[in-house]
């Protein structure tokens, strides 16, 4: 099958379309999905409860034609419960592989950080390494495949902080805002009118793109040019995070390669071919604010990571 850029740029506004008839609003999640999805990448949606995070990845995976399996984390929950587990077959006399919920195109892992750390784990080497294994047995995941995790950043009892080599394999931390009042006055709207969040059949909301084209898609992202100038712009930037007196840990190399790709999936999404300094900061926040960590002092006084890194990217000299 062939494809040119635009017929991807037309498929791409297509699916927000698609999921216009279940969301209103959150327009940067919905990009930051999609442009993550180009990449292969991995999403932390972080919003307090009753933002829609499973209603958009429910449409966003309806819109694309893809399985979708949702897991609800909890403190009881094993990594076999996420993997799959051996069984002994009693009619054919052999053991054998039960799959688990993580082979599927993709994964919402909700309220992911209720979830011990061994658990934790197990979904790490699924995100990383894209398979899973078992008894010394490696089985591969199904293609596309992209974790969503959900986190509630106001409750913090009984939770299991994600450890910063978990955190560093999210391509975003899309921050799930609450709605405008306009927003939410269309919300009501559309459940006074006898909307039903969780039949997306009845909401309209249609398979636009298919696995193979995705796959096409994903290829011509790759395709988008990065000038050396641009290059050196993304290691400034995620440099100056490692000696910035307000952090305690910086960026780390995985991160700068991660706003690369971001930046690109970002242009593409965009029609350009080529990357500007534009899209890297567009990206910079979603990229960058997960993969840092703000000293106690300046919490203390206010600060915030957001409010850091948009300093840094006021003051790192941006190529002509």
């Amino acid at each position: 099958m062939s494809t040119t850029n635009e017929d991807v740029r037309q498929r791409a506004v297509a699916v927000r379309e698609e999921l216009a008839k279940a969301i209103v609003g959150q327009d940067s999640v919905i990009t930051g999905l999609l442009a993550a999805l180009l990449v292969r990448g991995h999403v932390l949606l972080e919003g307090v409860p009753g933002t829609a995070k499973t209603l958009i990845v429910k449409a966003l995976s309806a819109s694309l034609s893809l399985e979708s399996k949702r897991v609800q984390f909890t403190p009881d929950l094993m990594p076999s419960d996420v993997t799959g587990q051996i069984f002994y077959d009693n009619s054919t006399g052999e053991f054998r592989f039960r799959r688990g919920p993580v082979f599927t195109n993709m994964l919402l892992a909700d309220e992911v950080n209720r979830t011990p750390p061994k658990t934790q784990a197990a979904l790490l080497e699924a995100m990383e390494e894209r398979q899973v294994s078992v008894e010394g047995d490696a089985h591969r995941l199904p293609e596309p495949f992209m974790v969503v995790a959900t986190q509630n950043p106001v409750e913090y009892e009984g939770t299991y902080p994600l450890p910063e080599a978990q955190l560093d394999r999210f391509l975003f931390k899309l921050v799930v805002d609450y709605p405008t009042p306009e927003q939410e006055q269309e919300v009501l709207a559309r459940h006074h009118a006898g909307m039903n969040p969780h039949d997306m059949n009845s909401l309209g909301v249609q398979a636009v793109v298919d696995a193979r084209y995705l796959a096409a898609a994903q290829r011509a992202a790759t395709s988008v040019t990065v000038e050396d100038p641009v290059l050196r712009y993304m290691v400034d930037l995620t440099g100056a995070t490692r000696t910035s007196p307000s952090f305690s840990l910086g960026v780390s190399p995985r991160g700068t390669t991660m706003l690369l790709h971001a930046a690109k999936a970002w242009a593409f999404l965009t029609g350009r071919p080529f990357v500007t300094p534009d899209e890297v900061k567009a990206v910079a926040l979603p990229v960058l604010r997960h993969r840092v960590q703000l000293r106690p002092e300046v919490e203390l006084e206010g600060g915030s990571v957001d409010a850091v890194l948009k300093g840094l990217l006021a003051t790192v000299a941006v190529p002509r």
